[in-house]
């Protein structure tokens, strides 16, 4: 029987190792193309920088753009957000004196963010994402404003951006104060690791902060920038959790002495659902060669034979949350917007982020769905009465030492509470809109909430997955030393080798805390990922079957 066909989006672009590759040779250039996801996160983790286009024809759009506007308010034409009061204030009039002034009042006023403050990964995307909706050409700026964006990625000028105070729309306005007050050299800065006021900084570099054009604060503010470069991280890190997520269910099949046959391509074939096929046929990959001789249950319980219906989809899902957020990536979303081409002004709510918000409440539902069953695979392989034969807790303990260690007792409750916690999280937050500012802003999208609760669900899920690769390698350790003649797939065999490097089989009692925490890392940042000599994440589905075939 064939491998089911796994087509799909064929939008789909080869996501890391294209990328990686491109970003560590040269930067992302900006301006007159389409940035992928991939692209933000490159900028994020600082393995590339930013350069704008140097195509004359966009940048002379860009010129033109900023031209006409100049153009339009000497003719006495009324602009909301320039020559006007902001939001419900757009009724009242600001005089041509105080036209240049106005700008500046937006940057302060917004000044009153709470929270803790976005990392410095965040910041950046969250730079990256503002720069290249700018660079879209329809929002009326100078070229100069963009490379003073490019410089806060290039030279890691990072303005402290508190997380909270967005409702979404009329974008995140209050966040991205922060980002427009650096530019124009006020608050404090993270510069060469340490707290420095942003104009101080920009003198260091010989640089002057720069003096807003009239739309130049609202074209900072007024977009979905935040939670957009936020999406671009939660998408990168949920991916690399559905692929982690295969591999424990691999290593958790043979640990349990559980049976491959659950993952017969037929079966998927069967029911055709292109992310449980995908997921399937990875960890089929990773138990070739495994004999499939019944073994303690005709069946193996749903934590381990439903895994690919439940990583499908967060699989599915993935395809068309890259889709809208590249959309919004890839938007001009402020207000009003300039077309330099048609020569008009068109006032509208481009800044509403409701395709981001309903992602990412889609999104941390998924994978809170992917902690919930790496945490029961974890509670089958510590529980003696359901792990066919492995000692209690997984105890590597020799006979005389074992009524006192305990194992992995205090890990697999560690793990039940942060997989409580992410489900707890997974409450849409789109549906709390609040009518804001007088009731202008009288239905808001809280994508920023939303991406923030799903970059908390994405973290504690990662925790519950170090948690689980721990103990599953802990559990195939003991089952090899129990039964020697059990085989071990060579992709599983190394991937346990990795683990036992980095944290050692727990034969003694041991505190965990710091395996636990590299782990983690390695798991958020990919490297984990990275690491599996067979992954092809992001490859177009129906590319995937015969590319598999060839690799493996």
């Amino acid at each position: 029987m064939a491998e089911h066909d796994l087509s799909g989006d064929a939008r789909t672009i080869d996501a890391r190792a294209t990328i990686k590759q491109r970003a560590a040779q040269q930067p992302v250039v900006i301006g007159g193309r389409r940035m992928a996801i991939e692209d933000v996160v490159a900028i994020a983790q600082r393995r590339a920088p930013v350069a704008l286009s140097a195509d004359p024809a966009w940048r002379a759009r860009i010129e033109r753009g900023a031209e006409f506007l100049r153009r339009h308010l000497a003719a006495g034409a009324t602009v909301y957000g320039v020559n006007t009061g902001y939001g419900e204030a757009c009724v009242v009039d600001v005089p041509m004196d105080l036209v240049n002034a106005l700008p500046l009042q937006l940057t302060r006023y917004h000044g009153c963010g709470m929270g803790a403050y976005l990392d410095d990964a965040q910041t950046l995307a969250v730079i990256a994402a503002r720069l290249n909706s700018l660079a879209y050409g329809l929002s009326g700026v100078r070229p100069i404003l963009l490379e003073r964006l490019a410089d806060l990625i290039n030279h890691r000028i990072l303005p402290r951006i508190p997380s909270e105070g967005s409702v979404g729309a009329s974008g995140d306005l209050t966040p991205l104060s922060y980002v427009a007050a650096a530019i124009v050299g006020e608050r404090d800065v993270m510069f060469n690791d340490a707290l420095r006021e942003a104009r101080g900084v920009w003198t260091e570099l010989d640089r002057a902060p720069l003096t807003l054009a009239p739309k130049e604060g609202l074209a900072l503010m007024n977009g979905t920038a935040v939670m957009t470069g936020l999406a671009c991280l939660a998408f990168a890190r949920a991916d690399h959790l559905t692929r982690i997520a295969t591999r424990l269910t691999a290593l958790s099949t043979v640990a349990l002495d559980g049976r491959a046959a659950h993952f017969d391509a037929l079966i998927f074939e069967a029911k055709p659902h292109a992310g449980q096929a995908e997921a399937a046929a990875w960890i089929r990959a990773d138990l070739a060669g495994r004999d499939d001789t019944p073994g303690h249950r005709l069946q193996d319980r749903y934590s381990i034979r439903c895994a690919p219906h439940v990583i499908g989809v967060a699989r599915d899902a993935l395809s068309w949350v890259r889709r809208d957020v590249e959309n919004e990536l890839n938007s001009a979303n402020d207000n009003p917007l300039v077309d330099p081409d048609s020569e008009r002004v068109l006032h509208g709510g481009n800044f509403y982020g409701g395709h981001i918000a309903f992602a990412m409440d889609s999104l941390k539902t998924a994978v809170a769905n992917l902690a919930d069953l790496m945490d029961r695979q974890l509670a089958l392989l510590v529980d003696e009465k359901f792990n066919n034969g492995l000692p209690r807790n997984l105890s590597g303990a020799t006979s005389s030492r074992a009524p006192i260690n305990h194992g992995f007792k205090a890990v697999q409750i560690s793990s039940s509470a942060w997989t409580a916690e992410a489900l707890k999280l997974t409450m849409p937050a789109s549906v709390f809109s609040r009518s804001t500012e007088s009731h202008n802003q009288d239905k808001v999208s809280m994508g920023t909430i939303a991406a923030r609760d799903c970059l908390r669900v994405i973290e504690l899920t990662e925790q519950v997955a170090a948690a689980h690769t721990l103990a599953a390698v802990q559990a195939l350790r003991l089952r090899v030393r129990d039964a020697a003649a059990t085989l071990v797939p060579t992709p599983l065999a190394s991937f346990a080798d990795r683990v036992n490097a980095q944290s050692p089989f727990v034969d003694e009692d041991r505190a965990l805390e710091m395996d636990l925490r590299a782990l983690t890392a390695q798991i958020a940042d990919g490297a984990l990922v990275d690491a599996f000599a067979d992954v092809r994440v992001g490859v177009p589905r129906e590319e995937k079957t015969d590319a598999d075939a060839r690799t493996r």
